[in-house]
């Protein structure tokens, strides 16, 4: 059994709510159905879809809707208060789907929420910043890929949100995806910070923010091996590894991939995709207060319900 499959069937033990504020899309109205035919997860639209689909909760058909948004509007106004938003300022806000849909996880109408399908990714990341919030102890927003092929699973980050993280951020970024991959895959976490130089073969700015990057991470996380830097090849080949950094915790077993910018990160998780034959499953959002996750806006109707089913995994651990 795949990562995949164990998820979906971990997901269906106690499928979670999960907000789809996008269900315009008929992506998203497909996804639901599979949420709701296969048990992984509970679906929630804010709005009626183009065809009704049973097992899935429309917030604005509710009963009790006129006094959801209106408690919805208050919750708004008292997490932005400080910007000086106001009451009505909320309630015209709230016209916004992806506002809406975060003030309500917020509150705990929904467990968990996915959108992007139709959003841009500043999109959904503002509504959660500014409805949700973000989780304890969090500074940064950034994303994970688990990377599933045929024999192995492993984790890639920051494949999608942060464009050029100094060091403090990929340290951030380091801890974060660990606790992604470890929560998802029950495997212990190895992770490479990674550069195009292995334990000083080379000298640039860029090979220095990775070094101190490892050495934050480290001080952050002292219960994760973490090493870099690593070259790719180092970090994944134990023959390699071991010529090129001897003694070290994670080279040639790291299953934890750390790349130094989104431009690698970006391209390094689509080669492995297109070209390995990798199962890109995300991207996964971190930093939030619960979960929130975002969309390829070339989704398949597939990878909005698999993304509905980490989102639900995560919202009950």
């Amino acid at each position: 059994m795949g990562i995949l499959e164990k998820l979906r069937s971990q997901a269906a033990k106690n499928p979670r709510r999960v907000v789809l504020p996008e269900q315009g899309d008929p992506r998203v109205v497909e996804a639901a159905r599979m949420l709701v035919a296969n048990g992984w997860a509970q679906p929630v639209f804010l709005a009626p879809a183009a065809e009704p689909i049973e097992g899935v909760e429309v917030i604005s058909e509710r009963a009790d809707s006129a006094q959801v948004l209106e408690s919805a509007a208050a919750a708004l106004a008292e997490v932005r208060a400080k910007k000086g938003m106001t009451i009505e300022q909320a309630r015209e806000a709230l016209k916004n789907p992806l506002t809406l849909g975060a003030i309500l996880l917020r509150m705990g109408h929904v467990d968990a929420g996915v959108a992007g399908s139709l959003a841009t990714t500043a999109d959904v990341l503002r509504a959660g910043i500014q409805a949700l919030g973000m989780a304890a102890g969090s500074g940064l927003v950034s994303s994970a890929f688990i990377m599933e092929f045929p024999d192995r699973v492993f984790c890639f980050g920051d494949c999608a949100v942060v464009p050029d993280p100094d060091s403090s951020q990929l340290a951030q970024i380091a801890v974060s995806s660990a606790r992604t991959f470890q929560r998802l895959s029950g495997e212990t976490a190895r992770v490479a910070m990674l550069s195009f130089s292995t334990k000083g073969s080379a000298e640039h700015a860029a090979v220095s923010k990775v070094r101190e990057a490892t050495a934050l991470a480290q001080t952050l996380a002292p219960d994760l091996a973490i090493d870099g830097e690593l070259q790719f090849d180092a970090a994944l080949l134990p023959a390699i590894g071991e010529r090129k950094a001897p003694g070290s915790p994670v080279a040639g077993q790291a299953n934890v991939f750390i790349f130094p910018d989104l431009g690698a990160g970006n391209i390094g998780y689509k080669i492995a995709e297109r070209l390995g034959g990798a199962n890109a499953i995300g991207p996964i959002l971190q930093g939030m207060a619960k979960p929130w996750m975002d969309l390829s806006r070339g989704c398949k109707a597939e990878d909005i319900a698999n993304v509905a089913v980490i989102a639900s995994l995560l919202a009950g651990r």
